[in-house]
């Protein structure tokens, strides 16, 4: 196999596998020694510095992972950080805060501190958690 064809099989590998893959996984995978797979790692190592590019091949223990690049948390941190933030209304956190202190509590304890029914709050909070 062509050198530019093993950087792109390394590269989808380490992009698909999203966390740190050993060099025997990749060694299994390209039929190749370890000396060749890290030489060409290292290759792409300095490809992408070159390029200046928003990745980077990290290396792990005897694992490498793609990765975007530490100075690039600013402008990355604002669009993954979009996850949903549950919205709870005051009755929602007073519930919580009374499961949270008893967690053993029964739903009509809760309704006989609060007095007032808890059943839907209840519910709203176990499909947040569930979530």
């Amino acid at each position: 196999m062509e050198i530019n064809k093993l950087k792109s099989v390394i590269e989808a590998i380490l992009f698909a596998a999203g966390r740190p893959v050993s060099i025997k996984e990749l060694i299994l995978s390209l039929e190749l020694t370890e000396e060749d797979i890290e030489n060409i790692i290292a290759s792409m190592q300095e490809e992408y510095k070159e390029q200046t590019r928003g990745i980077e091949i990290i290396k792990i223990d005897h694992n490498y992972q793609l990765c975007t690049k530490k100075e690039l948390h600013d402008f990355i941190y604002p669009v993954l950080d979009k996850r949903n933030k549950p919205n709870l209304s005051n009755a929602a956190l007073e519930t919580l805060a009374i499961i949270a202190y008893n967690p053993k509590i029964a739903r009509a304890e809760i309704e006989a501190i609060r007095r007032c029914i808890s059943r839907c709050l209840c519910l709203q909070i176990i499909r947040i958690w569930l979530n």
